[in-house]
């Protein structure tokens, strides 16, 4: 990813933890400029937490830029806890950071899971979104994970064949029931592997170009953060599909009075074109902008500077 074209480096002026239940501390921050328009940036994943680096994507002039690690994630506590970790408490534990910073009204942002998450908000709370901007359309429909999860390796193969080869042949037709199995494991013989192969898939599906090898070692921070993410993505797509499968898209309608931007690579292989153009039938008043020669990540330069012009255009609505 080219740095040079974001905005530059910032530190947070506030961070904490907020405590949403018996087990689970959110971990905050803000940057920017305090008087600025809030804006709530939600990580992808789910587990995935957030980088100092999304800070940079905000014009911090403009922005009270606002970033949390969803539960179990990034530096909230417990790292990788599944317990009590649902896609409505991660509403709700928005709300609760909304109220604790007193801000009436913000701007979600979120690419992938993260536009899961903002599109859940939104169609629950839109009288507090300002605007909503999402980018990787993901609604975790069913036919959404048979993609991730069987047919993307009709395009990756060799990809597909390394994720399934730590399957015995009996498993493999439910590859991510058979991988929460094993990322759930105490045994690190078990998790490890298991946490690798996982996030292989995803990282080799994410770009258009070969992604740079991961580091022949990791640390043990590292690889604490890779296990969460990746236990908690199964778990997530095992355990909390929604009722009905459409549910986003068919509560799509309440976004009618909210202003928006879909953002999508006209080749994501992780969240295919088909969620996305389905969105903006169904939110018509979004800006619908399509990235011809991109895919998935916000690492390709067309996604990343249509977000960054997109929040510059906000700037004339708020």
């Amino acid at each position: 990813m080219d740095e040079s074209s974001l905005y530059p480096d910032i530190e947070p002026y506030q961070s904490g933890w907020l405590k949403v239940d018996d087990l689970h501390e959110i971990y905050w921050e803000e940057s920017g400029n305090p008087a600025g328009v809030p804006i709530i940036l939600l990580h992808g994943g789910p587990g995935s937490g957030c980088r100092p680096w999304h800070r940079r994507l905000f014009d911090p002039s403009h922005y009270r830029i606002i970033l949390f690690d969803q539960r179990g994630a990034g530096n909230s506590r417990p790292l990788g806890e599944t317990r009590a970790n649902t896609p409505d408490l991660l509403v709700s534990d928005m709300e609760a950071l909304r109220i604790h910073m007193g801000i009436e009204k913000w701007i979600p942002c979120g690419g992938s899971w993260g536009s899961t998450l903002g599109l859940l908000y939104a169609e629950t709370h839109p009288e507090r979104c300002i605007a909503l901007v999402v980018r990787g359309i993901f609604t975790m429909r069913k036919s959404e994970l048979d993609w991730l999860y069987g047919h993307v390796g009709t395009i990756f193969p060799d990809a597909w064949h390394e994720f399934t080869t730590l399957l015995p042949e009996h498993e493999r037709a439910s590859p991510v029931s058979a991988y929460l199995a094993r990322l759930m494991s105490e045994d690190p013989a078990v998790h490890l592997p298991a946490m690798r192969a996982w996030n292989a898939l995803e990282d080799s599906c994410a770009t258009l170009l070969p992604p740079v090898p991961p580091q022949a070692k990791m640390t043990d921070d590292e690889r604490a953060h890779a296990l969460a993410r990746a236990r908690i993505e199964a778990f997530y797509f095992v355990y909390h599909g929604f009722t009905p499968d459409d549910h986003i898209l068919r509560n799509a309608h309440k976004l009618a009075g909210i202003p928006g931007i879909i953002i999508q690579g006209r080749y994501d292989m992780i969240c295919p074109f088909t969620t996305a153009w389905e969105l903006s039938r169904a939110w018509p008043n979004a800006r619908f902008i399509i990235v011809p020669d991109a895919g998935h990540s916000i690492s390709h330069d067309g996604i990343r500077m249509a977000l960054m012009r997109g929040m510059e255009d906000l700037r004339k609505l708020c």
